[in-house]
Formats: C-alpha cells, sequence, structure tokens
C-alpha cells in the first residue's frame, strides 16, 4: 500500500514539480545564452585598426586617395602625349621624404638611390636663392640609355612614354650609366645589373600615385601628361633647369615650374667640385690592347709596302701571331666588364642603334680574320702555292676590319656628348695609341726574331727596319703627349667648364697618374728609340739591347694603359645639377 500511495503522492505531485523544474531550468538557459551572446559581443568589438579598416571599406572616412587624386593624371595619355613627373620648384624643401619613400618601396641596397635631392644657388648677398631640386628619371623622348643599351634592356612604353628597365634582358655592361646625361640608371654590383626609376608604372596602372608622390609633404611632386611636341619645342630654348645637361641630347619631359625666376648666376652647390670617375679597368685594358693588336697588323702591312715582301716575309709569321694573340686577350678582358658576363652573347641584339653592338660584332669579325691570317701566315705554304701573292691584301683586309673596330669603340663614347670624349679628342688619342703599341710592338717582333734567328735575312729587316720605326715612334710620342698635355691649357681659363675640370683632376687628385703616364710616355717613346737611334752607329751587347727594347715595349704599354685610365677616371661627368654623391 504504502508503495502505491508513494507512487500516486509522486504521480500527483509531477505537474507542479515539473512546472517548477522547467522555470528554473528556462532561467538557467536564458542565462547561458545571455552569457555567451555577452561573450561574442566582446568578441566582435573591433580594434582601432579594424575599425578603420571597416570604416574605410564602407567609405565613412576619406579614401587615401583623396590625397593624391589631384597629383595623378584622371585619363591614360593621348596620342603625341606621354606620362612626366611635374615638380614645383616651390614647394620642394629638399627633405628627401620622396628618396626615403622610393628607396623602402623598391628595395634598394643601403647606397642605392633612384631618385636623388640636389641645391641650387645663386643671386646676391641681399636676395640669395637657396633651391632645392628633386630628381628622378625624367623618361625622355629620344632615352640615351635606350640607344646605347647593346642588349634591348630598356623599352619605352607606346602609351605612356615611361621608360622601363629590363632586368632580365640586362647584361651588366654599364654603358647606360655612361650614355644618359642625368646619371640615372644605377649599376647593382651584386646583381650585376643596372636598375632605374620607372615612374612606379604598376601604380599607376592601378590608379595610385608613385611613392615619391604620395610621400612628399608638400605635395611638390606630381605626375602630368605633356606633348611631346611641345618638349621639342621647349628644348629648343634651354627651358629645362639652371646648369642641367643640353635638354636637346635626349629631350627629358620633367617640368620643373616656379613663380620665381631664377638669377642669371644660379649654379649648382657643387659647382666647383670634380671627383675622379670610375676607371672601368677591365675596358682600360681591352681598348689598350685592340688598339694594339690593330696598330700591329697596320705597322706589319705598311712596312712590307715600304721595304719588300721579300725583306719582311721573315718576321711575318710571328708578327701576325703576336698581334691576334693581344687582340684576343683584349676580348677575353672585355668580359670581365659584364655583371653577367655568361650572357655576354646578347650583345649584338642592339646592332641597330647601339655603338657597343657594333664594336662587339666588328671585333669579333676582326679576332676571326686574324686567326686565320696568322693561321694561314703558318701553313698556307704547302696548301696554298699562290699566298705569298695574296698574303699583303690578306694582311690590310684584317687591318682593315681592326680599324672599323677602333672606330666604333670611338663611338661608344663621342654617342655620350661628353666635352672630353669628343670626336676629335677621342680619335686622336685612340689613333695615336694603335699607331705608337703598333711600333713598339713590332719592334720587340723583330729584336727577338734577331736574337733566335741570327740569319742575313733577319739582320737585313733589323737594319732597314729598325730605324725607320724608332723614327717614327719619337714623333708619334711626341704628338700623342703634346696633345694630352694641351688639357692644361683650361687651367688658365676662367670659366669653370667640364674641360677645366678634368684638368683638375689630372693635375690635382689624378697628378700620380697623369706624372706616371707622361714619365712611361717618355722613357718608352723617346728615350729608348733614342738609344736605339744611337745603337746603329754604336753597336752594344745583345743582352743590353734586349734590356732596353724590353723597357721600350714595357713602358710603351703601361704608357697607353695609364692614358686610358685617366681617359674615365679624368672625364667630368654631366649629371642633374646639385646631386652630391
Amino acid at each position: 500500500m504504502s508503495f502505491n500511495y508513494d507512487e500516486h503522492n509522486s504521480s500527483a505531485d509531477s505537474p507542479l514539480d515539473e512546472h517548477t523544474s522547467g522555470s528554473q531550468g528556462t532561467a538557467t538557459c536564458h542565462q547561458e545564452f545571455d552569457l555567451i551572446n555577452l561573450l561574442l559581443e566582446e568578441q566582435q568589438t573591433l580594434t582601432a585598426v579594424d575599425e578603420f579598416a571597416r570604416q574605410y571599406e564602407s567609405q565613412a572616412l576619406p579614401a587615401q586617395s583623396r590625397y593624391y587624386a589631384d597629383l595623378i593624371p584622371s585619363k591614360s595619355p593621348q596620342s603625341g602625349e606621354q606620362y612626366a613627373f611635374q615638380v614645383d620648384l616651390d614647394r620642394c624643401s629638399g627633405c628627401k621624404a620622396c628618396v626615403t619613400a622610393c628607396h623602402s618601396l623598391n628595395g634598394l641596397d643601403e647606397n642605392e638611390t633612384w631618385r636623388d635631392v640636389g641645391l641650387l644657388i645663386g643671386g646676391t648677398s641681399q636676395e640669395p636663392i637657396y633651391q632645392h631640386v628633386t630628381t628622378a628619371c625624367h623618361h625622355c623622348l629620344d632615352p640615351g640609355c635606350m640607344q646605347a643599351c647593346p642588349v634591348n634592356a630598356y623599352e619605352k612604353d607606346p602609351i605612356t612614354g615611361i621608360v622601363k628597365h629590363l632586368d632580365d634582358q640586362c647584361f651588366g655592361c654599364q654603358y647606360c650609366t655612361l650614355a644618359c646625361p642625368y646619371d640615372v640608371p644605377k649599376y647593382h654590383s651584386k646583381k650585376g645589373i643596372v636598375r632605374k626609376c620607372d615612374m612606379c608604372s604598376q601604380r599607376l596602372t592601378d590608379g595610385e600615385a608613385p611613392a615619391c608622390v604620395q610621400a612628399c609633404p608638400h605635395q611638390a611632386i606630381s605626375i602630368d601628361i605633356v606633348n611631346k611636341e611641345q618638349v621639342l619645342a621647349d628644348s629648343e630654348v634651354n627651358a629645362f633647369l639652371p646648369a642641367a645637361p643640353d635638354p636637346q641630347h635626349t629631350y627629358p619631359t620633367t617640368t620643373y615650374k616656379s613663380r620665381k625666376p631664377f638669377p642669371r648666376n644660379t649654379i649648382p652647390a657643387d659647382y666647383y667640385s670634380a671627383s675622379p670617375q670610375h676607371a672601368h679597368l677591365p675596358l682600360v685594358i681591352m681598348l689598350v690592347l685592340t688598339q694594339l693588336s690593330v696598330g700591329a697588323f697596320l705597322t706589319g702591312s705598311i712596312l712590307e709596302y715600304f721595304l719588300s715582301t721579300e725583306t719582311t716575309s721573315v718576321m711575318t709569321r710571328l708578327s701576325a701571331t703576336t698581334a691576334m694573340v693581344f687582340g684576343l686577350l683584349a676580348l677575353g678582358a672585355s668580359t670581365l666588364h659584364l655583371g653577367r658576363p655568361l650572357y655576354a652573347f646578347r650583345g649584338i641584339l642592339g646592332l641597330r642603334h647601339s655603338w657597343l653592338s657594333r664594336e662587339i660584332l666588328a671585333f669579333g669579325v676582326f679576332a676571326g680574320a686574324a686567326q686565320t691570317y696568322a693561321a694561314l701566315t703558318w701553313f698556307a705554304g704547302s696548301m696554298l702555292p699562290n699566298w705569298q701573292q695574296w698574303q699583303p691584301l690578306a694582311g690590310w683586309m684584317v687591318s682593315l676590319l681592326g680599324v672599323v673596330g677602333i672606330f666604333c669603340s670611338i663611338m661608344i663614347y663621342v654617342f655620350t656628348k661628353r666635352e672630353f670624349w669628343s670626336f676629335e679628342t677621342t680619335t686622336t688619342k685612340f689613333a695615336l695609341t694603335a699607331a705608337l703599341l703598333g711600333i713598339a710592338s713590332t719592334w720587340v717582333v723583330i729584336f727577338l726574331l734577331n736574337l733566335t734567328v741570327d740569319s742575313a735575312a733577319t739582320n737585313l729587316l733589323l737594319a732597314q727596319a729598325g730605324p725607320l720605326l724608332s723614327k717614327a715612334l719619337i714623333v708619334t710620342s711626341v704628338i700623342k703627349l703634346s696633345f694630352e698635355a694641351s688639357i692644361f691649357r683650361y687651367l688658365l681659363r676662367r670659366q669653370n667648364s667640364p674641360l677645366k675640370r678634368s684638368a683638375l683632376l689630372m693635375s690635382g687628385e689624378l697628378s700620380n697618374v697623369t706624372l706616371a703616364r707622361f714619365a712611361c710616355g717618355i722613357l718608352g717613346g723617346i728615350l729608348m728609340p733614342l738609344f736605339l737611334l744611337n745603337h746603329q752607329t754604336q753597336p752594344v751587347q745583345n743582352l743590353i739591347l734586349f734590356f732596353i727594347v724590353g723597357i721600350l715595349f714595357i713602358a710603351c704599354l703601361a704608357g697607353e694603359l695609364l692614358e686610358r685610365y685617366l681617359f674615365f677616371s679624368a672625364v667630368a661627368a654631366p649629371r642633374m645639377p646639385g646631386v652630391i654623391h
């Protein structure tokens, strides 16, 4: 009974208990849900960064483009137009924020810059000017870098006009760094290539301003669309920037504007400073040895003409082989100048527009012809019965190919429009180097031949050719040394011209090199040949003669190497005004 009673009571009480427990469970459940909602709500509370990002996406805050929208064009250039930098000089404070932004965005090395800031000074003590100038690539209408490049590593966008450098195509010859009058392309020694500003072209494509434009706190830099015909017209009156290189060289498109006219005496802050330039030692060796090789072939051919084939035939083999060896050494040295020598085969891609490509091809053909000619002098006697008849003509043909190569070498430097490398100066130096070293090397060949093969033929050759070579060497050396010394006349002039800066370098920081160059030239080109001329009347021992001839050749070669070192290091390099390196 009790069991049933309890069960009944339990059954009777269950609705109340169930209602009570249900109410308690519901309250607990609500509390749990309230806690979860509270936690979720807390987790959804945004940080300041997240809140800014949400408002930026919903355009609750002004987009960053608001600050540079008026600094870039709203449309693409039309036919006859292109993008260009515009610099408001009145706004430029020289803070170098543009330099820092460009450096950071492009991941440049510590000492590498694609944008620089220079300084112009002038005026009077009462009204002086102190004008900062920010400068980068000018994306010229006729870019010197693109025209000079032998591997077509530059391209000018047909729509935007932006000049881009193709890093993968570059093999690091650095010719563009010489051809650009504004010192824009920068060589990266670790990568072995050249790099430069491309106006942040990808940013412009996406409707965003370049790094330098965004970073300038005074909005001194902007991107403009310029008319190409107007750029050409402005270059006629040199309306670019005081003391900047002549705009007619490459037709730069950057526009510098100011409400204040520049005084007539406005000059760069570094106007009176000059520093030695990169000597390019592999190029020094290449140029001197190619000219020696060509000069040796020419000297041999000239001796054959003035003497006789029978008299000179005894030296033809050794002379041609020696000249060929020097030519091959020169070509080998030239590859050491490349940042990526494995891509040297690309060197003739720019044949249509680059003098460097033409030089590579010309000396390549010359080297092949020289090897063939040298081989024929040794083996043609049995294979070609008529070789003796055609040998002089073959020698002149090899010499002519070498002259073409030297002409291309001359034009490589003439193209840069540097006064120290003018056509007249460069042609005179290169031609006289070829003549001087050709004579000196031929003298050595004839003496060694006479020393090792003591015969009537070699004695006759030495007796007839020796005096001619000595006199020719003296005359050539006097002319060349006098011509090189003529640069010092610019020291007497008041104007601080590029040639005066070169003379100041040669008489100042590079004075030791200059003195050594003239000492070697006088020793090897004048004193030793005079001694050899005296030897014709007063014979001396072969050992002493060997010593004299050795000094003659080594001194002449060293002198020409030092002259070519000065050719590169003493040149006054053009660049944008006031940029101090």
